[in-house]
Order: structure tokens, then C-alpha cells, then sequence
């Protein structure tokens, strides 16, 4: 039960200490920055944890922001609606994801291995296209998916609600979601039980890259470009926010309020660490540690676990 409200509190307790930290953490302009900051972290932490709870795991992921954004902004570029070039974005996402995941199930190799060498293969590609140029030509109204308000809260944060809700839907009252769980816990006795592993793995990485795709939007949304070198190091920041909202890097567990919360503590360091003037190299570093605490835990736990068994 501690375990479960170990990233919650942890979340209070920093929320309360920026708060007291800093006269301008509180301020409307503030938290909504962290709200807009924050969406495309959440949206990819999402599909991370899918994969991750299946028992896998996608170091693609900022590559593939990079790839998704450039090609939806280039579609804008050469006078696509709005939305077809938001779909190009998404459609960018579920291919390359579609391709982690049958690279993984159909060679049989490691997801680590597959995705790290996807993310050179996509960001290469990206480059190329782009000849390392960003494409900036997009038109005014496509802004409102990244800064745009509705009903007088930022939009992307309604974005982030019906993903998150739909991520919950399916890893909870799905067959594909207790598949996922099934599989991260225990591959080959979900073999046995009859689970088509490479199917529902495939499925898996495909809605990670969809939503990868849509983070990619509206990351292109906020900067006003499609940038070919966006997105790196947010692969760590994705995997991050899974493990200390309670996912496993060893599969079969994960949820998405857990996530969540993850991605919220990630974002309050960055910005607290801003406010305070702290260098966003010490931030990488934070983050890096903070992986290794999480999974530390994690281990033990479990451990203890099997002990008292």
C-alpha cells in the first residue's frame, strides 16, 4: 500500500516545497506553463506504459516525436488542412511503432536492441528529409493545439484527459490490456494460456508510437516548427515518469494514474528547478538518479517479497 502512495506523496511534498521555494510557482501564468510543458511528456509517459507493462520498452520514442512533427509541419507547409496534417503526425507514430513491434516479435529480438536502433534509423531519416532544417512555414491556427485555451483551461490538457482515460480503458477493461499485464508477468505461461503474445505486443507498440505521434503535434504546436532534433532525451524522461509512478522495467505492472503523477513530478523539478535558477544539466542528472532510486525500490520490494513467500 506504501509503495502504491509513495509517488503521490512525493508529489505533495514537492509540490509544497516549490510553493514555498518560490513566489512564482503558484502564479496562473506558471502552473499553466507546467500544464502545456508537461502534456507531451504525459502523452508519450502513456504509451510507455503500455509497452513497458507488456514487458517491453521503446528508446525510439524521442526520435520518433522528431519524425512526427517534422512530417505533420511539412504537410502544413504545402497547404493540408490543419487536421490532415495532425494525421500525417499520428499516422507517422503508428507506423513506426507498428515496426518496433513487429521487428520485436518476428526477429525475436531484444525491444532494447530493436528501438536503439530504430532511433538512429528515424532520426537519421529526419535529418535527411529536413537536411537538418527546421519547417517553419505552418499556419497561425495550428498553434491552438499546444497554447489554445477551451473553456478557459489549456487545451492540452484536455488532450491529456481523454488519452489518459482511454489508456485506462484499455489496459483495464480490455482484452488487450490483460493480455499486456499477462505478458509482462509471465510470457511464457501466457503462451501456454493460449495469448496471442505477438499480436497483442505488435498492438502495443503501435498505440505507443499513435501516441508518440500526437506528443510529436503538439510539440511542433508549441514551438511554432517541426524540429528534426526534437525529443532528445525524452525517451528517459517516458521511461522515467513509468517507473516512478510504479511500473516495473521488468513488466506486468503500471497504471496510469501512477504515470501520471510521474510525469507531473518530472515536470515540477524542471520547473522549480527553473525558478530556482538551477542548471538544466544537474536536471538531466536528477533524472538519471532518480531512475535508478525508483528501480532500486522496485527491487527490493520485490525481493522482500519473495523472501516473506
Amino acid at each position: 500500500m506504501m509503495q502504491r502512495l509513495l509517488p503521490f506523496l512525493s508529489l505533495v511534498v514537492l509540490f509544497v516545497a516549490l510553493a514555498m521555494a518560490s513566489p512564482h510557482f503558484l502564479t496562473e501564468t506558471n502552473l499553466s506553463s507546467v500544464v502545456r510543458q508537461t502534456a507531451v511528456i504525459n502523452i508519450m509517459s502513456l504509451g510507455m506504459t503500455m509497452i513497458i507493462i507488456a514487458g517491453g520498452i521503446d528508446l525510439s520514442v524521442g526520435a520518433m516525436l522528431a519524425m512526427c512533427g517534422v512530417l505533420g509541419t511539412m504537410t502544413l507547409e504545402h497547404g493540408m488542412p490543419v487536421p490532415v496534417g495532425i494525421l500525417v503526425g499520428l499516422a507517422t507514430g503508428l507506423f513506426w511503432g507498428s515496426v518496433n513491434g513487429l521487428l520485436t516479435t518476428r526477429l525475436r529480438i531484444a525491444p532494447f536492441i530493436v528501438t536503439l536502433g530504430t532511433l538512429g534509423i528515424i532520426r537519421g531519416l529526419t535529418l535527411i528529409i529536413t537536411n537538418g532544417l527546421p519547417v517553419h512555414r505552418v499556419p497561425q491556427s495550428f498553434a491552438f493545439l499546444g497554447e489554445g485555451n477551451l473553456l478557459g483551461v489549456p487545451f492540452v490538457l484536455w488532450v491529456v484527459v481523454v488519452c489518459a482515460l482511454a489508456t485506462h480503458v484499455i489496459l483495464e477493461h480490455t482484452r488487450l490490456g490483460r493480455h499486456a499485464f499477462a505478458i509482462g508477468s509471465n510470457p511464457d505461461a501466457a503462451v501456454y494460456a493460449g495469448v496471442p503474445v505477438a499480436f497483442s505486443i505488435t498492438v502495443v507498440y503501435a498505440l505507443g508510437g499513435l501516441l508518440t505521434g500526437l506528443a510529436g503535434m503538439i510539440e511542433a504546436s508549441r514551438l511554432m516548427t517541426g524540429q528534426p532534433s526534437a525529443g532528445n532525451g525524452y525517451e528517459l524522461q517516458a521511461i522515467a515518469a513509468v517507473v516512478i509512478g510504479g511500473g516495473s522495467l521488468r513488466g506486468g505492472e503500471g497504471s496510469v494514474i501512477g504515470t501520471l503523477i510521474g510525469a507531473l513530478i518530472m515536470g515540477l523539478l524542471a520547473n522549480g528547478s527553473d525558478l530556482l535558477g538551477i542548471s538544466p544539466y544537474l536536471q538531466q542528472a536528477i533524472i538519471g538518479a532518480v531512475i535508478i532510486l525508483a528501480v532500486t525500490v522496485d527491487e527490493l520490494r520485490k525481493r522482500r517479497g519473495g523472501e516473506n513467500a
